[in-house]
């Protein structure tokens, strides 16, 4: 049996631990050097140490950094703008490192199988990054390649995520971050697996098929590996382009978005849980079509979690306390007492607050899109101080992440909509049985 020769090797974590641990000591020997001086500066300059650390990593500890920052008070602000700045600012891989890696996964005449492949990457990110190609039947493509030893690098890094957080973050008893660590982890092991990816992007596809407003890359699996994935390349602008356009076609956008995240949420139990807003775009006259560009971060929800969701919003509808806690509970929280339910309804009301109210109106007034939720989670933690701290489920990691990626959106946009009428459209025939059937069916579909 040939074996794959970039398993999780153990020679690979401890290369990696090795190099990880060095830019975190010497963070750390920064980090308490600025205690001791102290100053008002004090959290600004350890968050450019701990930037300075990771700035020339690339994989998972980087992905992992820039998800904790997108995660409001999560982080304290300094360090927040510090990591959020490692993901749109990585460099690419060089020429040289592209032919050995393309010659590794589709052999060493792998330029013939192409018509044309640029040489400068399109893009770059933290676990790999995108070229630009032109197939032989004339279909341009998208050719995304996996930075090497990522497997090890993962297991390494996640390793390590303790350290980081207990160096760097205002550990103040608040929030257990234990099951946050573990489904990052679980979330980065299927970002690297590209088969998969090019399954989700497959599902969303089938469940956006004949929509002509909705579009997604149609993935190449004779280019493809387990660590390639060449799909259709598809024009587009970025959402900032449009800041300034007339206001219906920014509440355009924002409705094209919404049912984009909500309706697979609410039909199959799935949601795009990358917020970064390089992973979509906007073609067409006046933004017509929205392209979803990134199907690395696509969480799958047990049907009973997302009927929790559903459940949640209708008890903060009708003010239901009972029904509140039942949807805590189904959550995954646990231990769950009056002060603790009253202080997790100051975070749901703010997450829900658009779709209970039935009026058009934008998501928060007057709040700048990189404050949006800090207030609030301030709020939060402060009232779970007094209570002695929660575990925060695992299942709601990704949907807080990704319901606070989509508001900031909306905020850049200035977008205006009924967002409780947006919301009750995508809940048309919903039950759990029904997204449990559906999920079950889409995911077979494509071999999942």
């Amino acid at each position: 049996m040939v074996q794959d020769p970039e398993r999780d090797r153990l020679s690979g974590r401890l290369s990696r631990f090795a190099k990880v641990g060095a830019g975190l000591s010497g963070a750390a020997v920064s980090y308490g050097a600025n205690r001791i001086l102290g100053g008002e500066d004090a959290d600004a300059r350890n968050a450019k140490a701990l930037k300075a650390a990771l700035g020339g990593l690339k994989g998972p500890l980087m992905k992992a950094a820039q998800m904790f920052a997108t995660v409001p008070d999560l982080l304290p602000p300094e360090f927040a703008r510090e990591l959020a700045e490692l993901q749109t600012n990585a460099p690419a891989m060089g020429w040289p490192f592209v032919r050995r890696r393309m010659a590794a996964e589709l052999g060493p005449d792998w330029q013939g199988r192409f018509k044309n492949f640029e040489h400068e990457a399109a893009a770059a990110a933290s676990l790999g990054q995108v070229h630009r190609a032109i197939a032989h039947d004339g279909r341009a493509l998208a050719v995304k390649l996996q930075y090497p030893d990522m497997q090890s690098a993962v297991e390494s890094d996640l390793s390590q995520l303790r350290a980081l957080i207990g160096l760097f973050k205002r550990m103040d008893g608040s929030i257990d971050p234990s099951e946050m660590i573990v489904e990052i982890g679980d979330r980065l092991r299927e970002e690297l697996d590209y088969g998969r990816e090019a399954a989700m992007m497959s599902v969303y596809g089938n469940f956006f098929a004949g929509r002509e407003d909705i579009r997604m890359p149609t993935p190449v699996p004779e280019l493809s590996t387990g660590r390639l994935l060449s799909m259709t390349w598809l024009d587009g602008q970025g959402l900032l382009t449009f800041k300034d356009a007339p206001q219906a076609v920014r509440d355009r956008i924002a409705a094209l978005l919404f049912e984009a995240w909500w309706s697979p949420m609410t039909h199959l139990g799935v949601i795009h849980g990358d917020p970064h807003l390089g992973n979509y775009s906007f073609a067409g006259e006046g933004a017509a079509h929205l392209n979803l560009l990134d199907f690395g971060c696509i969480r799958v929800f047990p049907p009973k979690f997302v009927a929790g969701v559903v459940r949640l919003y209708r008890a903060l509808s009708n003010d239901d306390r009972d029904e509140q806690v039942e949807a805590y509970r189904t959550w995954g929280f646990q231990g769950l007492t009056h002060e603790m339910v009253d202080t997790l309804n100051v975070w749901a009301r703010f997450i829900y607050g658009p779709l209970l109210d039935d009026r058009a109106r934008t998501v928060a007034d007057d709040v700048p899109p990189g404050e949006y939720g800090r207030r609030e989670a301030f709020k939060v933690r402060q009232a779970l101080k007094a209570i002695g701290g929660i575990t925060i489920p695992r299942e709601f990691v990704f949907m807080d992440r990704a319901a606070i990626g989509l508001g900031a959106a909306f905020l850049h946009l200035g977008a205006r909509h009924n967002w409780k009428r947006l919301f009750e459209a995508s809940l048309e025939g919903f039950s759990e049985e029904a997204v449990a059937e559906r999920q079950a069916r889409a995911l077979a579909t494509v071999g999942l």
